[in-house]
């Protein structure tokens, strides 16, 4: 089957509009065809539209509306924050926050790192291409 993230009862999902923004949060219900009851440890439980969530292949077993006591201890015993933080899209943005709090003076040494990287990869390709001849 191709499609393996339906909107269900416990489906992990990443907010990508609104004040939420960024945030993972638990479907704990779903309302109608448009919008799901969501809650996550550190927020106010809400309905929210599907358009600005983004499910993730992550789902945590829960029965429908659990107490957030229930939630968190569930979230816990599925291990959530550390399968998001090691699965790509995680690391992807983990990765795009670190970026966007660098300074000046840090993007220039990324920047003579990768000229050195290249550099170096370049002497190494030229060492194979003169063997190989």
């Amino acid at each position: 089957m191709p499609f393996k993230r339906y909107v269900e009862i416990g489906r992990v999902a990443l907010v990508n509009y609104g004040k939420e923004y960024g945030r993972l949060v638990v479907i704990v219900d779903v309302l109608d065809q448009n919008r799901v009851l969501v809650d996550a440890p550190d927020m106010v439980r809400g309905q929210m539209n599907l358009k600005r969530l983004s499910l993730t292949d992550i789902k945590v077993e829960i029965e429908k509306s659990p107490k957030k006591k229930a939630l968190v201890e569930a979230m816990e015993a599925a291990d959530v924050k550390n399968k998001w933080e090691n699965s790509s899209w995680g690391r992807k943005l983990i990765v795009q926050k670190r970026r966007a709090g660098l300074n000046d003076f840090d993007r220039f040494k990324i920047m003579l790192a990768k000229i050195k990287k290249a550099g170096s990869v370049r002497q190494e390709l030229a060492k194979l291409k003169k063997a190989a001849a």
